[in-house]
């Protein structure tokens, strides 16, 4: 069977109806709601049909051009309710709704016939969901009273709004005739011609008025009338319009949930993986498909179109050494995401050492799971219309937002994979070492994907430390040195041959439709043993849909690692994405160059999934780009896995989608100072679910640091006025100093906090909780 006939087949979640021992979906059972598997569709005369994965729920038919796309942007929908169903021949069928035509084909007639039996029941059951939501029985589902109630208080409201305009329309026309009587009983009387001609025009005005008035009256009945006899009809075409959203919000819900789930076994199935290991790769294309079947972008024609608007660069894969075959281990877990396994790959050279010593270590056991985030709802738009244009750090948000932990603690989730610097610390190679640093700064956006949640701005002077030096040989820990501009130091220093440092300021803007965050400052890494220096900054962050829709994030821009010993360079670019684009979402693509410009790797893959690097063996000028520029084309070898992200724990979507070491972040600690965010007791009861208090505890916190702010403020004022010197806030633990290579003044570690934890003396810690 051909690639495309593998693809085609479907994986439906709905229950399956008998079907052939081959390759062939699963068609949907007796009450099945859904169904879904891989369809051609029609696109244009250049392109043909092309492979989309394909999705039926709820009477309407979805399309996607992969399941991951799933989670967050969907291609096209058709409701089946207005839709008609016609079979051109054997493998074809064709949908039209209004003037939207699908020109679909299976790939083999007995699939066709599937989706024709689940589309022709879809329709029908759309069609009596749509007909019982439109008579006039009231028999709506119990999950709409409050919705219904909500529509008829509305319409209540408005008719007695209407009946008092009616009451005041009713009250002038009364007055006008009792004017107008009282003007003709004055006419009458005997009185000079020059006041009998006033009151005449008087008359006259009372007349236009009574008549304009009479007019209104008419207009407002009238509309009275109008409201009364449509007050129904709105009632039901709302009442239909929340149930169709309810139902997509569900669908959705359910969509990313399983896709999840499925997500989740697959990578933790080792049959799975070391059968695919084991896969011979001595024929084209005969490993692709086990690893990357939810992928259309296969073609060697759409793999070099979509390359056209990100690197100025096509990467060749050359065959001809056997062997540099894909390995599927990797550096940091990619074989089922246990740490133990990276040790075991071949994917650099053997200047990089393999024995870390991580598994003969023995392991405190840490939590694995938090309470269940609450189902609380609250309209964003309500609090956020006033705060547009606004730092986000000056806005105040209830924890509804949040998520329980600070900005340190997401700021320390940096060093998840860590394991990736250990490696880096062993490697002979600068380049290689480039590599895997690339990685590692790739690797710390894989928890921002689903994490939409806003983190807990840090109070001054807080502090959070991470000490797994017997477990990972390493000590982080990172302290907030201002408040406005909010403003983070970070200090990391491990056994294992690296330490890491780093100041980041948050600037932050709320534009209505979606938040940029801009992480401001630089990364810098030293490894002990060679010196040598790389230093990096980070990429925009933009929430999307922040009002309406589904809350997604995405990362876009570039960044320039630079080893300052070496002055080897990496060149890291983050695609934005884009509905109209062909790229993979979440694409990123790099070089890693030497001294002297030359290209010596290519890093290829999505921050949300998995990084590979490729050794380049040759390169040329190809032809022109869309924008004119000559692109490059590098012959590679085979492309070998550096870094590949850990599955999210069970129930992790009920648990704000935390990876297992954010899980532990917040785990009780005696031993930490007193100023550590796991004392924070606004975030400890927002995790544990107690949200309204966490809310109360919050508003005293930040009123508790406003009054010392003004305290400050008004000492610092006094000091002027007598001409003394006020120095201000100080950080404990850190001091600023300018830095060598950008020439900043940053703040860095001057010691202290693992001295002041191992004598337990935490009496130079002010009380800021």
């Amino acid at each position: 069977m051909s690639d495309q006939g593998k693809g085609s087949a479907s994986t439906s979640a709905a229950a399956p109806a008998p079907a052939p021992a081959s390759a062939s979906a699963p068609g949907p059972g007796p009450g099945s709601d859904t169904y879904k598997g891989w369809l051609f569709k029609w696109t244009n005369y250049l392109k043909g049909y092309q492979r989309r994965w394909f999705v039926l729920s709820n009477g309407l038919l979805s399309y996607y051009r992969t399941q991951a796309e799933m989670a967050h942007t969907c291609r096209g929908t058709i409701n089946l309710a207005t839709a008609h169903i016609d079979t051109e021949d054997a493998c074809n069928i064709v949908l039209s709704s209004g003037g939207r035509t699908y020109h679909l084909k299976a790939s083999t007639e007995v699939e066709r016939q599937r989706w024709v039996t689940a589309l022709e029941l879809a329709k029908a059951k759309a069609i009596r969901m749509m007909n019982d939501q439109s008579d006039d029985s009231g028999d709506e589902e119990p999950t709409s009273q409050s919705d219904r109630s909500e529509i008829q208080g509305t319409l209540k409201t408005l008719v007695s709004k209407l009946d008092d305009l009616s009451t005041c329309n009713d009250l002038i026309a009364k007055h006008g005739a009792a004017l107008q009587r009282s003007l003709s009983e004055l006419e009458a009387l005997r009185v000079p011609v020059e006041g009998g001609e006033k009151i005449k025009a008087v008359n006259e005005r009372a007349t236009l008025f009574r008549i304009t008035s009479n007019a209104m009256i008419n207009a407002c009945r009238d509309f009275l009338d109008l409201a009364e006899t449509h007050s129904r009809r709105w009632q039901r075409a709302l009442q239909y319009e929340r149930e169709q959203r309810t139902h997509l919000e569900e669908t959705i819900e359910q969509l990313a949930k399983q896709h999840n789930s499925l997500e989740r076994a697959w990578r933790e199935a080792p049959t799975l993986a070391a059968k695919t290991s084991s896969a011979p790769t001595n024929k084209e294309g005969s490993e692709r498909p086990l690893k990357e079947e939810a992928s259309d972008e296969d073609e060697d024609t759409e793999f070099f179109d979509a390359m056209e608007d990100s690197p100025a660069f096509i990467t060749v894969t050359t065959t001809e050494s056997s062997q540099h075959r894909r390995s599927q281990s990797n550096l940091s877990g990619a074989s089922g995401g246990h740490p133990h396994d990276w040790n075991q790959d071949n994917n650099v050279s053997p200047g990089c050492n393999n024995v870390s010593g991580k598994e003969m270590q023995p392991r405190r056991q840490r939590r694995t799971h938090i309470p269940n985030k609450p189902n609380y709802s609250l309209n964003l738009w309500s609090i956020m219309k006033n705060c547009i244009g606004k730092e986000l750090s000056k806005i105040p948000m209830p924890v509804n937002f949040n998520e329980p932990l600070s900005m340190l603690q997401r700021l320390t989730e940096d060093l998840e994979y860590h394991e990736l610097l250990d490696k880096a610390a062993r490697c002979e190679s600068s380049l290689e070492q480039m590599c895997l640093v690339a990685a590692f700064s790739i690797s710390s956006y894989s928890t921002t994907v689903h994490r939409t949640a806003k983190p807990f701005n840090p109070l001054l002077g807080e502090t959070y430390e991470l000490d797994r030096m017997e477990e990972f040989g390493y000590r982080s820990l990172c302290e907030q040195v201002s408040h406005h501009p909010p403003a983070a130091a970070h200090h990391v220093i491990s056994q294992r041959g690296w330490t890491m440092w780093q100041e980041i300021t948050i600037a932050s803007k709320f534009r209505g439709k979606y938040l940029s965050i801009m992480p401001l400052g630089a990364i810098h890494l030293q490894f002990h043993s060679s010196g040598n220096h790389y230093m990096w900054r980070k990429v925009t962050s933009t929430v999307h849909n922040i009002i309406v829709g589904k809350l997604w994030i995405d990362q876009s821009g570039d960044i320039e690692i630079v080893n300052h010993k070496t002055k080897e360079t990496c060149q890291l670019k983050f695609s934005p994405y884009s509905y109209f684009s062909r790229e993979v979402p979440r694409k990123v693509t790099g070089v890693v160059a030497d001294s002297g410009g030359q290209a010596h790797y290519i890093l290829s893959g999505t921050w949300d999934d998995k990084i590979e690097s490729a050794k380049i063996v040759q390169s040329s000028r190809g032809g022109s780009g869309s924008e004119g520029k000559q692109k490059t084309v590098y012959q590679t070898l085979s492309p070998k896995v550096l870094w590949k992200k850990y599955p999210l724990p069970d129930n992790a979507e009920n648990m704000y989608h935390f990876s297992a070491l954010a899980l532990t972040l917040n785990e009780p600690d005696d031993c930490v100072g007193m100023t550590d965010s796991r004392l924070r007791p606004d975030q400890r009861l927002m995790e544990a679910g107690r949200w309204d208090e966490a809310n109360s505890e919050k508003q005293r916190l930040e009123e508790k640091q406003r009054a010392v702010r003004r305290r400050r403020e008004a000492e610092a004022s006094d000091a002027l006025d007598e001409g003394r010197e006020y120095e201000g806030y100080q950080p404990l633990w850190f001091h600023q100093r300018r830095d060598s290579i950008t020439g900043e003044t940053n703040f860095v570690y001057k010691g202290g906090y693992w001295e002041a934890k191992g004598r337990q003396d935490w009496s130079m810690c002010a009380e800021i909780f």
